[in-house]
């Protein structure tokens, strides 16, 4: 991508009424449009999509493929990305707004931060989907469920909560499992490590096929699923 296309992407971003921007990591504010400094924190059904319903977020959304094809399957609830690349965020905003899905916003920030950006029981279900495994040991508290993430979350999950794991890494699939067991609050509901060799899908959600996840299955790489809870009471 062209210099020039990338600081137009994150021109149009700026005023995209369904993107909300960190600048600093160290203030809960967020920016959107004209508007500086908001705190959305349990504020996104009154504030942004004006009326009560289940949030679900997708961490690491790239390009957003994954909230954009949830929200179209799913009006009646509410989708949020996440991710730091401006220009990726870009892709699945231009395509919400094309699409008039009102239920789909996007947040760019770091997901490190995450919970400076959402209230206690208000997020219902996430999704990571195909996120950096970070390979190196030293890297093991950037994975996203690590226990150094797990806990973030619990501090803004419902007491009903769900989170999906899509990934084509084996070294992030045993981590998880690993990290899973040994988190006293989380619990695994089920486990695939190469979904597209069972019969049927065990979630019908998990046909919705991002870039990244073609690509992998280009390269002959098994597609790995895992789906667990944690307690939050």
């Amino acid at each position: 991508m062209s210099q020039r296309n990338k600081l137009k992407k994150f021109a149009d971003i700026l005023r995209f009424p369904n993107v909300y921007e960190n600048f600093d990591p160290l203030s809960p504010f967020l920016q959107n449009g004209a508007v500086k400094e908001i705190e959305m924190k349990g504020k996104w059904n009154a504030e942004h999509f004006k009326k009560d319903a289940n949030i679900c977020l997708e961490l690491a959304c790239g390009r957003g493929e994954y909230s954009v094809a949830l929200a179209e399957a799913y009006p009646d609830t509410h989708f949020i990305g996440l991710d730091i690349k401006g220009a990726r965020i870009w892709q699945g905003a231009t395509r919400a707004i094309e699409q008039k899905l009102d239920n789909a916003a996007f947040v760019r920030a770091r997901i490190e931060n995450i919970a400076a950006f959402f209230e206690k029981d208000e997020v219902k279900e996430m999704w990571i989907t195909f996120p950096d495994p970070f390979l190196r040991d030293s890297k093991e508290n950037r994975r996203l469920t690590s226990h150094n993430f797990l806990n973030r979350y619990l501090s803004f999950l419902h007491t009903d909560n769900q989170i999906h794991l899509k990934t084509d890494s084996p070294e992030l699939y045993e981590f998880t499992l690993e990290s899973i067991s040994t988190f006293d609050k989380a619990t695994l509901i089920e486990e695939y490590d190469d979904i597209y060799s069972l019969p049927s899908l065990p979630n019908p959600d998990l046909k919705f096929k991002t870039y990244y996840e073609r690509m992998h299955l280009e390269k002959g790489k098994t597609i790995k699923y895992i789906r667990f809870q944690l307690d939050v009471s």
